[in-house]
């Protein structure tokens, strides 16, 4: 466990993370879902799973979450933390690509925090919420487009952040460099209906995905979608 010092308007805070050394050359910084912390088993399963493959690995906790808050704050906090965290990464392993890892909020903000400057090799956004449910007419797109790293989108094929699908796709091809994986029949969570398991064991089987686009197929990234997966 570390601490991280994050300069918010209001003074300096401290958010807790876990650093992992790894031995191949990349790190992956992870944040969590707006509703959770960084140590929910699904983002837990899926570091162990990424460390496993020689991954140095850096999950956090976003200030609100450290303050005993369940919502989010500014955005401009979340973006804040992240650029502390990245800077926390490449002084940790300098050599080592930097890949901006989250789980559906902390991914978004991680694409903002890109938009605005902060520097990475490229995104991985584990179902990434294009608007509210049910509210699609609420799209948080406008700063995609702005991205110039590569990006990748896992989605479940049934979540309802990204209905309709057709949207999502639109919103994805404004992209410069991006490519999404479907996993089939999956949820926000990933979950797939009458498929019970355990949320960490759901984290670790996206691991694959993420080491895949991290260490190779650079020719895949540009542009192409995947077709869908089971996991």
């Amino acid at each position: 466990m570390v601490e991280i010092q994050v300069a918010l308007p209001a003074g300096l805070t401290a958010v807790s993370a876990d650093w992992t050394a790894g031995d191949n050359g990349a790190t992956v910084i992870v944040a969590h879902g707006a509703g959770t912390g960084k140590d929910h088993p699904f983002l837990t399963g899926y570091v162990d799973a990424l460390s496993a493959t020689g991954f140095s690995t850096l999950r956090f906790n976003f200030p609100y979450v450290e303050q005993g808050r369940r919502m989010p704050g500014p955005a401009a906090h979340a973006i804040a933390t992240w650029n502390a965290v990245a800077v926390f990464a490449r002084e940790s392993d300098p050599s080592a690509t930097l890949w901006a890892t989250g789980k559906s909020y902390g991914g978004r903000m991680a694409s903002m925090a890109v938009a605005e400057g902060m520097r990475v090799d490229g995104l991985v956004y584990l179902g990434y919420p294009l608007h509210p449910p049910g509210r699609p007419e609420k799209p948080r797109v406008e700063h995609l487009p702005g991205i110039t790293v590569p990006q990748l989108f896992v989605e479940g094929t049934n979540d309802p952040f990204i209905q309709p699908i057709s949207q999502f796709e639109e919103a994805i091809a404004t992209c410069r460099n991006a490519r999404v994986v479907w996993i089939d029949g999956g949820g926000h969570t990933f979950e797939v209906k009458g498929r019970k398991r355990p949320a960490a064991e759901i984290g670790a089987a996206l691991a694959p995905i993420v080491a895949e686009f991290a260490l190779g197929g650079a020719e895949e990234r540009g542009g192409s979608v995947g077709r869908p997966l089971s996991r």
